[in-house]
């Protein structure tokens, strides 16, 4: 039963990693398109604490973008997660030689810089995203609008094995449920038990 939990953990890893929220490709420089060009790189900012709206951009590292590197080996994704809780929270997206016009749109006309982003390269050029109070999967539409990230469906493959794991994750939790009401019937009739010698010696001693 232990294994069979330990390989249940593993693969729901790898379904999770595969397939959900942020599982997308990014246009690269054979797919880029004249609407959104390829991104070269991508780097997250955001402070240790959760307050002052750095939440959603804590999520975001941790939910999408795994599943982002995961499906784009070849771009470079960098964190920064720093002391500084007035530092903003923010993503900056470099692009190959300029930013999509959906991304300058998102941008708006605030000039929000990261230190801790790397600079670009000559052939480069950033759009650098606030993303304050925003929720992890409100950022990740913004970042898929402002990219054009092609979302990965989910395979059948996937689906029936990610359906089997729900089965199993509910049958474990009856059972859980079911071993604890055993182990607290023992407990009870346990007790009850202690209280009946402890009765019988009452009598015998009077």
């Amino acid at each position: 039963m232990v294994n069979l939990f330990r390989r249940m953990r593993k693969l729901n890893a790898i379904l999770d990693i595969r397939a959900g929220t942020g599982a997308a490709i990014l246009p690269n420089l054979t797919s880029a398109t004249k609407e959104f060009p390829a991104v070269t790189r991508l780097h997250l900012t955001y402070a240790q604490k959760i307050y002052q709206g750095h939440a959603g951009a804590r999520h975001f590292w941790r939910k999408c973008m795994p599943r982002l590197k995961y499906h784009n080996p070849g771009i470079s994704m960098t964190v920064r997660q720093t002391q500084d809780q007035e530092v903003p929270a923010t993503l900056t997206i470099y692009f190959a030689e300029r930013t999509s016009s959906t991304a300058n749109a998102l941008v708006g006309s605030t000039a929000l810089t990261d230190a801790h982003a790397p600079p670009p390269e000559k052939t480069e050029k950033t759009a650098v995203m606030s993303l304050k109070d925003l929720s992890w999967t409100d950022i990740w539409t913004r970042v898929q609008a402002a990219t054009g990230a092609q979302e990965i469906a989910t395979t059948s493959e996937d689906a029936e094995a990610l359906n089997k794991l729900e089965e199993m994750r509910i049958k474990g939790e009856k059972d859980k449920v079911r071993v604890q009401s055993m182990r607290q019937a023992k407990k009870d009739q346990e007790r009850m038990l202690a209280e009946a010698r402890g009765e019988v010696e009452k009598l015998k001693q009077t």
